[in-house]
């Protein structure tokens, strides 16, 4: 299930970069509301998640960055989650993502389930890294796979199909 697509490359330089972070800003402000309607569906699904892993691989990896850091701060500014102590984690976890993410997009240029089940490990193995020199202890991390493997699927799979099948172009997406 390999597919060639459209992944873009853009730069601090171009305003594109920053509409598009925007975007995924926003759509990381609702997607959240959205799954929290579920019993721990936060945990269980990390929605921020899925939108980096998106935004990043198909914009690159300075768009995804931009996103994965305002995100979360922005989502504690305006609705108090995530709580000010996971807020640092969260950030990592979601930098991490988004550079692993986007660096893949632009080595190998073209997306495939393989490559994206390699992404998310990849990510995953770096996140509990950095969350346990962050935090000292590892229960979150574990938690991350027992509780929150609905998320990785998640990712794997609404991020393929999003990626492979819905055309985001790096134009305006005001300009359509």
């Amino acid at each position: 299930m390999e597919a060639t697509v459209r992944l873009y490359t853009l730069n601090y330089d171009e305003a594109k970069t920053y509409l598009w972070a925007t975007i995924f800003v926003a759509c990381n402000l609702i997607l959240p509301q959205v799954f929290h309607l579920i019993p721990q569906g936060g945990i269980i699904f990390s929605p921020l998640s899925l939108v980096i892993l998106v935004g990043a691989y198909k914009f690159g990896w300075k768009t995804g960055l931009l996103a994965a850091v305002a995100s979360p701060l922005v989502n504690h500014l305006l609705t108090g989650m995530p709580a000010t102590a996971v807020l640092p984690v969260m950030t990592m976890k979601l930098a991490v993502l988004a550079l692993v993410a986007g660096l893949a997009a632009q080595h190998f240029k073209t997306v495939s389930l393989p490559l994206l089940i390699g992404v998310v490990l990849v990510s995953k193995a770096i996140e509990a890294l950095g969350e346990l020199i962050l935090t000292g202890g590892i229960a979150a991390t574990i938690a991350d796979f027992t509780i929150g493997w609905p998320s990785l699927l998640l990712q794997i799979v609404v991020g393929y199909l999003v990626i492979k099948f819905i055309p985001l172009s790096a134009q305006s997406p005001l300009s359509r």
